[in-house]
């Protein structure tokens, strides 16, 4: 797994991949020397690196910057690959950008004009950290809980579901990228189902309610 962009969602991936046996190797925007402390920390499945060595070193590799980052994301070694997507858009962060101001595009389709021959999959964006650190369960738990997935790949749904599966989730299939906005930052699907931020253990969300919820969306 290699990791472009090492936050709070990515470090938390980072550490449920290596407790589900997969090697992860680092990065972010300031350099492999400063997520020395986090490589040491998550053990010697962890390696810090360069965002283009993060890129070509994965079999998938997770993208989770901000969407002001885009245009810094490595696309040559990411050609071909299954890509999963955790970000979104946040204007007072970001800036405004006009695509996603009007609606006519997503943020995932906004990315894939930067990494235009990876294959895209939305997902983790619609968890706090805590939450996803906290309610994953072994496969046949009774209280697993559910994650959306986007994608236009059927080969890379598939691979994304099989690494969410490892990790302790099971997932939904929300549909295309350009269905993605159904996941995004404020609709039904974000956050709330597992509870609120102060309660730092989440709540389990079965596959009927992930459902209802992206249903349930309005743009």
């Amino acid at each position: 797994m290699g990791f472009i962009g090492s936050g709070y969602i990515g470090s938390t991936i980072a550490r449920l991949a290596i407790e589900a046996g997969h090697q992860v190797v680092l990065s972010n925007s300031r350099g492999p020397e400063t997520l020395a402390d986090t490589a040491e920390e998550l053990g010697p499945q962890a390696s810090a690196a360069t965002s283009e060595e993060a890129a070509a070193a994965g079999d998938i590799v997770v993208v989770t910057v901000p969407v002001s980052a885009f245009p810094h994301v490595p696309a040559a070694p990411l050609a071909g690959k299954t890509v999963i997507d955790t970000c979104n858009y946040g204007p007072e962060r970001d800036g405004h950008i006009p695509e996603l101001d009007s609606k006519s595009l997503t943020s995932s389709e906004l990315l894939l004009r930067y990494v235009p021959d990876a294959m895209l999959v939305k997902a983790f964006n619609n968890t706090f950290f805590k939450h996803l650190l906290s309610l994953a369960r072994p496969a046949g738990a009774a209280d697993r809980s559910y994650l959306p997935i986007a994608g236009d790949s059927a080969p890379a749904k598939a691979a994304v579901t099989e690494f969410i599966d490892s990790i302790g989730y099971s997932v939904v299939d929300a549909g295309t990228l350009a269905d993605s906005w159904r996941q995004a930052t404020g609709t039904p699907v974000w956050g709330t189902p597992y509870g609120p931020f102060s309660n730092e253990k989440g709540q389990p969300v079965g596959e009927d309610a992930i459902r209802a919820a992206l249903a349930t969306a309005t743009r």
